[in-house]
């Protein structure tokens, strides 16, 4: 057992509370296969007997959790929302194709993935994907059309669900919510410019959501108030050391790219709470860099091993974050006790 600091609160609660799962909000970062870590802290929350979420938001891969999620709660509750995370990622670990939409002939292992990886990143760097894919092949998109039922979202037992895209022509957030959360808005969430094509939606061009929303959290304080709001931040933001490899200073710089959102969105509801509104709580669980059996954290990793290792540290982050802990009132930095995954499927 370790001691790790996962666990950030922040300032301006009203109330001490407890942080047990009810009532609560989820805000599901993206961060390409890095999101089987979400699944692993999703999958634990669902062993809570008192869990049920009240609204989830997502970007990209977070989007895509959210999204399975909801559709699995609107038809079978708790299990259905266990066994449609589960469909998704395992059908993404089997075939190698991550959230990232990576055809199935990157997903090799060995010396054999690394010079096939090295040759498709300087493929796309010199390369846009309307050379490089000029038919528009996502393989993300027949899983997800297979695994999620996305008329299940309008249904009245579905979660309320906020997914965030970013608009081509002018940069900022798209928001879609349950009624218009299909395969286009689900994909356009997902998509990496340099990977695959803009998905088009009546007219207007949309990539990944994690460039501006990543994830929406304060779209998740308006309508019905909630109790709190935990946050799931898949892509650390810090490191030990300079980068030095090519590999390294772009994993590097996607992260930055990429929590520069997030950031923004927590100074948003930091202003909200400074008012004494919001949630009484406002967590946020982050994947540690450092956890056993996770050496060189990357999104673009996506056999099945990693992503089932990802889930195992999820499941041990969310199970500290359960554990009962006075809130002080003030921003904090919350050191909480961890177990090394010993298990990969666990």
């Amino acid at each position: 057992m370790v001691f790790k600091r996962i666990i950030r609160r922040l300032e301006g609660l009203r109330t001490a509370g407890s942080n047990r799962p009810g009532g609560i909000a989820l805000a599901l970062q993206g961060g390409g296969s890095l999101g089987a870590f979400t699944w692993g802290v999703l999958d634990r929350l669902l062993d809570e007997p008192d869990f049920r979420p009240s609204r989830l938001s997502g970007a990209s891969a977070g989007a895509v959790n959210a999204a399975a999620f909801a559709a699995g709660w609107a038809t079978d509750g708790p299990e259905g929302a266990r066994n449609g995370l589960d469909r998704v990622w395992r059908r993404v670990g089997e075939c190698g194709v991550g959230s990232l939409g990576f055809c199935p002939t990157w997903a090799q292992s060995g010396l054999t993935h690394a010079v096939n990886n090295a040759a498709f990143a300087m493929a796309t760097r010199f390369f846009s994907p309307y050379a490089l894919n000029p038919l528009g092949f996502n393989p993300l998109r027949s899983i997800l059309l297979e695994e999620v039922d996305f008329q299940a979202l309008r249904l009245p037992s579905a979660p309320p669900l906020i997914i965030s895209a970013t608009r081509v022509s002018d940069g900022q957030p798209q928001l879609f919510g349950n009624e218009n959360v299909d395969i286009d808005s689900l994909l356009a969430s997902t998509t990496l410019p340099t990977l695959h094509q803009a998905v088009e939606i009546e007219g207007e061009a949309y990539w990944d959501g994690g460039y501006t929303l990543n994830p929406p959290i304060r779209a998740l304080l308006d309508g019905p108030s909630v109790g709190q709001v935990l946050v799931v931040q898949a892509m650390a933001n810090c490191t030990d050391a300079t980068p030095r490899t090519a590999s390294a200073i772009r994993e590097r710089l996607n992260q930055i790219t990429f929590s520069r959102p997030l950031e923004a969105e927590i100074a948003l509801v930091r202003e909200v709470l400074s008012h004494g509104e919001g949630p009484e709580q406002l967590d946020i669980l982050s994947i540690d860099p450092q956890a056993p059996g996770l050496d060189d954290l990357t999104g673009l990793r996506i056999d099945m091993d990693y992503l089932l290792a990802l889930k195992a540290h999820g499941r041990a982050q969310a199970a500290a974050w359960l554990e009962p802990r006075p809130a002080t009132g003030k921003e904090e930095v919350v050191a909480v006790r961890t177990a090394a995954a010993s298990s990969p499927d666990s």
